[in-house]
């Protein structure tokens, strides 16, 4: 059968990443032709597609915002956790987050209805830079920049080599090239500091600067160009 695999074709429309179209599809969510839809379906031209009984389609332009995310607010979609990032941001048109902030963190957050760039920037391989300022709860130690520099075993394996820098007595800077699940903190954890504040400042070349915590921006034209040439290219 000729046609677009569903997940992508629900990721094009601005709904989803292919991964999280997958478990719509899965918790039968997804309809094509009033027809419940099964993991691997293709869309024809002309098909009807719905997602929890809304017609969705192609989109037509690309939306990419930087979102500087406060602590408390939720990197999901879902409508049942009131304090997801969606309905705060209130966007007119459908998106999604690139990755994830854990809701205890804070600071820049990338979304976009474009799925094939949401997946080339969270592809693990390309090893993209991510950069944070953390506040720890005691004094940071030579012997905690080297460490956490050189890597740190963590959930079964060691992290990646990554760049850190103290900047006072209880804040650094870190430039990581991976995303293990709440890795600063599971790091910094196994040399004995508790996190106190987490705040992300760049992904790539997109750098939060000034933009008020709570409030979105479009990236600038050659923010994006940029953006997505890289991405996708490493990507490939």
């Amino acid at each position: 059968m000729e046609g677009t695999r569903l997940n992508k074709f629900i990721s094009e429309a601005g709904v989803a990443s292919r991964r999280a179209a997958d478990r719509m599809i899965e918790e039968g969510r997804v309809s094509i032709n009033g027809r419940t839809a099964v993991v691997g379906d293709k869309v024809a031209e002309g098909d009807e597609v719905t997602v929890d009984g809304k017609p969705i389609a192609k989109v037509k332009r690309d939306i990419i915002i930087a979102f500087n995310k406060p602590r408390g607010v939720t990197c999901t979609s879902s409508p049942d956790d009131p304090d997801n990032v969606i309905d705060f941001i209130g966007y007119p048109e459908r998106i999604y987050s690139i990755g994830r902030l854990d809701k205890d963190s804070e600071g820049l957050l990338l979304l976009t209805n474009n799925g094939e760039l949401a997946n080339a920037v969270m592809r693990s391989r390309s090893e993209h830079e991510k950069e944070y300022i953390v506040t720890v709860d005691h004094d940071i130690t030579d012997g905690f920049v080297r460490t956490m520099s050189s890597g740190v075993q963590i959930l079964g394996r060691m992290t990646k080599r990554c760049e850190v820098e103290r900047l006072s007595d209880r804040e650094f800077r870190i430039v990581l090239r991976q995303g293990l699940n709440r890795q600063i903190r599971r790091m910094c954890g196994q040399l004995g500091y508790t996190v106190v504040r987490l705040v992300r400042v760049r992904v790539m070349n997109i750098e939060l600067g000034d933009l008020p915590q709570g409030r979105y921006r479009d990236l600038t034209e050659a923010e994006s160009e940029e953006l997505c040439r890289t991405a996708i290219s490493r990507s490939r």
